[in-house]
């Protein structure tokens, strides 16, 4: 690591140059300091576009550590986002904005029935965010004739009122979304898009991930805990199907991590709670519209088999993430009653009236 001190000025050209830009095996690491520079002159719109577009692009090689991570998500929280904490403390879903593209969006439904079972739920995106520009949880919840374009603390009475709420990136996290620009002529994702996740704007005390390997749940799970600006009790990390927070049929693994515990990981099989589908049979032709239909027949109780299923599923995976179950199989069961009772499509309609 290059070596620093507080009053040296690290502007990207000589960041790439001295540090991150030597090429894969070469590249060193940022410290702190220099991490948080580096996002500062991002979020300021100073650096020129080919240098930016190269720090971009060479950190994705290099692969980022948690300290840079951390860095980059406290100046994040510290300068642009608003947050509004509701009363009730959330679990917090931080899909990937850039959304899904060919399975059904199972959140909202899961995060109701969630909420009906006693566990609240907080989801956040983009509209159209780069590189994939695909469909969010905001594009279902508009289906769904739902308000998207919430301030803040709307979103965080929004939570209050129903259990579920949606806070909308460029409403809350506004430097973040002037980024879009850049971001999309970049033609791949950076680390932009793994800190936007991260924001956490209801100050929720657990969040909820997901991952494509084990050793990105572990980085991101140390980057929360390296974090400055917020701090968790409970972090759970799980393979979602897409990237998206929706548990994928078959072998999932979990990570799940506590101050006292520290990080475990475990794997669930879907067979085993007699679930007998693929992620194929989750797919869908219009994600925004496909998902809204499929969310409000489940909760009707007008849809069963494997929809049905893999909504109670996520569920289970919020109620077990936030603690108000001990495992996933009694998460599953909390789930099971919750949609039983009628309870979430009573939501969904104060959802849809609020």
């Amino acid at each position: 690591m290059s070596e620093s001190t507080e009053a040296e000025p690290w502007p990207l050209r000589r960041l790439m140059t001295e540090v991150v830009g030597s090429g894969h095996k070469s590249a060193d690491d940022m410290n702190r300091q220099q991490a948080r520079e580096a996002f500062d002159r991002i979020l300021d719109g100073t650096p020129e576009q080919t240098t930016l577009g190269a720090f971009w692009l060479a950190n994705r090689w290099k692969r980022n550590t948690p300290e840079e991570l951390a860095a980059f998500v406290d100046v994040m929280r510290e300068r642009s986002v608003e947050t509004a904490a509701p009363d009730a403390d959330p679990v917090d879903c931080g899909a990937n904005y850039d959304g899904k593209h060919s399975t059904a969006l199972l959140g909202v439904a899961s995060g109701l029935v969630a909420a009906a079972a006693g566990t609240p739920v907080v989801v956040h995106s983009g509209d159209r965010t780069p590189t994939q520009k695909e469909d969010a949880y905001k594009h279902v919840l508009d289906e769904l004739g739902v308000r998207t374009d919430l301030s803040p603390a709307e979103s965080a009475d929004m939570v209050d009122a129903v259990g579920f709420g949606f806070y909308y990136q460029p409403n809350f996290n506004a430097e973040i979304a002037d980024l879009f620009d850049r971001r999309d002529e970049m033609g791949v994702r950076t680390f932009v898009n793994t800190v936007e996740t991260l924001a956490n704007p209801s100050d929720a005390s657990v969040h909820l991930g997901s991952f494509y390997h084990l050793a990105f749940a572990k980085r991101m799970t140390e980057t929360l805990q390296t974090c400055e600006s917020q701090t968790f009790d409970r972090i759970v990390f799980f393979q979602g199907q897409e990237g998206y927070d929706d548990v994928r049929p078959g072998e999932t693994t979990v990570a799940a991590w506590t101050p006292a515990e520290g990080l475990s990981d475990f794997k669930i099989e879907t067979a085993e709670y007699g679930m007998d589908f693929e992620s194929e049979d989750l797919e869908v032709d219009d994600i925004a519209a496909d998902s809204a239909d499929i969310t409000e027949a489940v909760l009707a109780g007008e849809r069963t088999g494997k929809f049905a299923d893999a909504v109670a599923l996520n569920a289970a995976l919020r109620i077990y993430a936030r603690g108000d179950a001990d495992s996933v199989e009694s998460g599953l069961a909390a789930a099971r009653e919750s949609m039983d009772s009628g309870d979430p499509a009573e939501r969904l309609a104060a959802l849809q009236s609020f």
